[in-house]
């Protein structure tokens, strides 16, 4: 009961944190809170809920730029993925909406096995994995998160701002014309 009270904790906290910079921004863009509420919320639900854990798009550029041992997934459909990710990132296409079944939660164009995802994620349970998509209010990285969760990954991240917020960091990112 500690522990699960402490993970509630902990993602709300989190994602209070991401959200803050998005808080902050309402103004500019005519946000109203209530939308970020939402998103704030939807996104401390789908972290308990899937089990991983959140981390930041500067981070994932530390980890990155300090070469850090780990694998990257895009859960975009390839032909988003194409139109920009970041280096060193594996596609494997994802719906935003969760269902728990494999088969409606892979991307339509995709009709990948759970032995291809278990390719693309390593043998080594233990090993850090970041996945994103394209904005925090996109499910496809929750998708493919629980998703390597269920299949025994222990090390798993999300990355909710995604290929969106890394561009917007001003941080380089590849397309494929």
């Amino acid at each position: 009961m500690k522990k699960s009270l402490k993970n509630i904790s902990l993602a709300l906290i989190v994602s209070t944190l991401l959200l803050s910079s998005a808080i902050s921004m309402a103004d500019e863009q005519k946000l109203k809170e209530t939308d970020i509420q939402k998103l704030a919320i939807n996104l401390a639900n789908q972290t308990i809920q899937g089990g991983y854990k959140l981390i930041t798009i500067e981070h994932l550029k530390e980890m990155i730029d300090n070469k850090e041992d780990f694998v990257l997934v895009d859960a975009h459909p390839r032909r988003e993925f194409v139109d920009g990710y970041i280096n060193g990132a594996t596609n494997f296409g994802f719906q935003s909406k969760h269902t728990g079944e494999w088969s409606k939660d892979l991307d339509i164009d995709g009709g990948a096995t759970q032995e291809q995802y278990r390719k693309v994620l390593g043998n080594d349970l233990n090993k850090k994995i970041v996945i994103y998509c394209g904005m925090t209010k996109c499910g496809r990285s929750h998708n493919a998160s629980w998703w390597a969760k269920f299949m025994g990954y222990t090390n798993v991240y999300r990355a909710p701002g995604g290929v969106t917020a890394w561009k917007d960091a001003g941080y380089p990112y590849k397309t494929i014309k």
